[in-house]
C-alpha cells in the first residue's frame, strides 16, 4: 500500500509541475504581448487604396490589414469620411458625428 501511495504521489507531483510550467508560459506570453492600441484603422486592399474602417483597439470585427493609430488620427479619419465600425462605434466614443 505504501508503495502504491508513493507512486501516486510521484504522479501528482509530475502533474503539478506540468501545470505550473503551463501557467508560467501563459503569464510570460501575456507579458510579452504588445498592449492593445486605443484605435485601429483597417487598411484597404492594394497600394494607395483609402482606409476601410476605423475601430476601437479591442474590436473583434477589425480585419487583419490594420494599423494602430492615435486618437487624433482616428478623429481625423472619421471626419474625412472613413467609415466607422458598426460593432465598436468609434465615432460615438470619439464624439464625431457622421
Amino acid at each position: 500500500m505504501e508503495q502504491q501511495l508513493t507512486i501516486w504521489i510521484g504522479h501528482i507531483r509530475a502533474a503539478i509541475a506540468v501545470a505550473e510550467q503551463q501557467e508560467l508560459e501563459r503569464r510570460q506570453g501575456q507579458e510579452r504581448r504588445p498592449p492593445v492600441p486605443d484605435w485601429i484603422v483597417e487598411l484597404g486592399i492594394g497600394q494607395g487604396s483609402p482606409p476601410a474602417e476605423v475601430h476601437a483597439g479591442h474590436c473583434h470585427a477589425a480585419g487583419k490589414r490594420r494599423r494602430a493609430i492615435d486618437r487624433d488620427q482616428a478623429r481625423a479619419l472619421l471626419t474625412d469620411g472613413t467609415r466607422a465600425c458598426a460593432h465598436c462605434r468609434p465615432d460615438t466614443s470619439l464624439g464625431v458625428l457622421g
